[in-house]
């Protein structure tokens, strides 16, 4: 499948069923979306960090907030065998509802971060 017809599809967020290959756009687009927010206290910046090469996705803080550095994960997703991996999800709401919003089956999420026993 061409990047352009890929392209093309993750665009139709109504389409029943993306391609695998479309996951790493929707995962970047979902946190991109998180990253233009902005804190409601302290002087803190929001990074996307994509390392497309390992599969690797990260929304991250950093700055001040009252006189303390803040800084760390604020989302962090792997994408391995065709499965998006949650691995740490802090925002208030979750990001699943929106990856399957976007069009990601909810068979391909995982939320790597509950153990067996929460997850069942």
């Amino acid at each position: 499948m061409s990047r352009i017809h890929r392209l093309r599809k993750a665009h139709r967020p109504n389409t029943p069923m993306y391609t695998v290959m479309s996951y790493p756009e929707i995962v970047k687009q979902v946190i991109s979306d998180y990253a233009k927010l902005r804190p409601s206290h302290g002087n803190i910046r929001l990074d996307a960090v994509f390392d497309h090469n390992h599969g690797h996705y990260a929304l991250m803080q950093v700055g001040w907030d009252r006189g303390q550095r803040v800084r760390g994960n604020l989302i962090y997703v792997v994408i391995e065998n065709g499965k998006i991996m949650i691995e740490y999800d802090g925002m208030e709401n979750g990001i699943l509802q929106d990856l399957i919003d976007k069009g990601i089956s909810k068979q391909d999420i995982v939320l790597a971060f509950l153990s067996d026993s929460q997850s069942a």
